[in-house]
């Protein structure tokens, strides 16, 4: 049996990772530096916690559910108590491209993100369809990067991203590269920029007049059907007047260079101010 080392195991992440691991064919050591979070995984799951030399004690897999911010100071901490094959695993792309990892080659280092569960999807229960998280009932997609290690390793490290994000669907594979251009690039400078300026148009047509309901209804409603198109959900076509508005609103909302955003330099930037 594979023995884990989950840090941050009672935080937001770090607790529904450790709800996963539950029944696993994993050993998993939780380890939590604060009272509340290991307080919520006492009395939510009827876990213990454990020290850092407890938990790194013949660890074969480390898992590091913390903030970016704290990934290379938590990750420097531990260095010297990984012995040789350790796997280190961690949540997002961003610390590990900025270099946050300590230099070891004799470590291996697999990164692992959840994509979240789909827009179009054909979940039926309820609690799945308000798992808009994942990783509790709603089914999801997973993408992961071996940064460095025995090729062989990117199948254990597979295994328990499925695990720890389960239920997974598609498990993609990519590299940190790949990885950073989806996060944050693609998903949070783009993805959630664009929907920050369209609640903040809802904002505006209610401050013009219209019921907040009824421009939220309206909004939600079209972006299901607009995004069924665009993105070949569905055969579809617009109509001639909403392509006239593609074509006045894109240059209206975007600048002309706004795909800068996925270039190496401009992630890394990115890159540092997250980290």
């Amino acid at each position: 049996m594979t023995t884990v080392a989950l840090f941050g195991a009672g935080g937001k992440m770090g607790y529904r990772l450790s709800s996963n691991f539950r029944g696993s064919p994993y050993a998993v050591r939780h380890v939590e530096v604060s009272e509340a979070g290991r307080e919520r995984l006492k009395t939510g799951l009827g876990l213990d916690t454990v020290s850092v030399e407890e938990a790194l004690r013949g660890a074969e897999v480390v898992v590091l559910a913390v903030p970016d911010t704290h990934i290379g100071k938590v990750a420097a901490g531990i260095e010297k108590q990984l012995k040789s094959g350790t796997m280190v695993i961690v949540l997002d792309a961003a610390a590990p491209a900025a270099g946050h990892l300590p230099d070891r080659p004799d470590l291996t280092y697999f990164i692992t993100h959840p994509c979240h569960p789909p827009l179009f999807n054909d979940e039926t229960d309820m609690e799945a369809k308000k798992d808009y998280f994942g990783g509790i009932k709603a089914k999801q997609h997973i993408v992961s990067a071996l940064m460095q290690g025995p090729e062989a390793d990117y199948a254990k490290g597979e295994a328990i991203a499925r695990t720890i994000w389960a239920p997974v669907m598609r498990s993609h594979r990519v590299t940190v590269e790949q990885l950073a251009m989806l996060e944050p690039a693609l998903a949070e400078t783009m993805c959630a920029s664009l929907l920050e300026v369209m609640r903040e148009g809802v904002d505006e047509v209610v401050r013009r007049g219209v019921d907040r309901q009824a421009a939220l209804d309206f909004l939600l409603g079209h972006i299901n059907v607009l995004a069924s198109v665009i993105f070949g959900e569905r055969e579809g076509a617009f109509s001639d007047a909403c392509n006239k508005a593609i074509e006045f609103g894109k240059p209206v909302l975007m600048r002309d260079d706004w795909k800068k955003i996925f270039e190496p330099q401009e992630i890394a930037e990115s890159i540092r101010r997250i980290t």
